[in-house]
């Protein structure tokens, strides 16, 4: 399968996936709004697909939310194939990505330097002029 191919059907994935969550978990005690599907990387041969989720607030409770998403992989998968035509449907693999809260964290130490230190700052743009020439 072409490289352009499969980024196009993990682009796919990664949208009938987030709004499979809505309708597997429907009624059930899961914050929607914490879980965010952030990629899907799915085999070349679409056997398997390692789907990353970001999950916001719930530090400790991350480990049971993705046992949740992991035991609803089946659901999942089903209404997945309903809406996607492939000539197999990926099994699903659900993990952790704490790849924005890093970004986060970064952010907020430059931010910090930047308060604590504003002469560290790069130089001022000139003044704009209304005046062109």
């Amino acid at each position: 399968m072409s490289v352009d191919r499969l980024t196009r059907v993990n682009a796919l994935l990664k949208r009938e996936i987030a709004e499979a969550l809505y309708r597997v978990f429907a009624g059930q005690n899961f914050d929607f709004s914490a879980v965010t599907v952030t990629h899907v990387f799915t085999s070349s041969d679409l056997h398997t697909a390692r789907v990353l989720v970001s999950i916001l607030g719930h530090e400790k409770d991350r480990g049971g939310i993705l046992r949740q998403l992991q035991q609803h992989h089946g659901p999942i998968q089903k209404l997945i194939s309903k809406h996607v035509i492939l000539k197999y449907t990926p099994q699903l693999h659900f993990e952790l990505d704490t790849s924005l809260e890093q970004g986060d964290h970064v952010l907020r130490m430059l931010e910090k330097i930047e308060t604590e230190h504003p002469e560290w700052s790069g130089p001022t743009p000139p003044p704009t002029t209304e005046e062109q020439p």
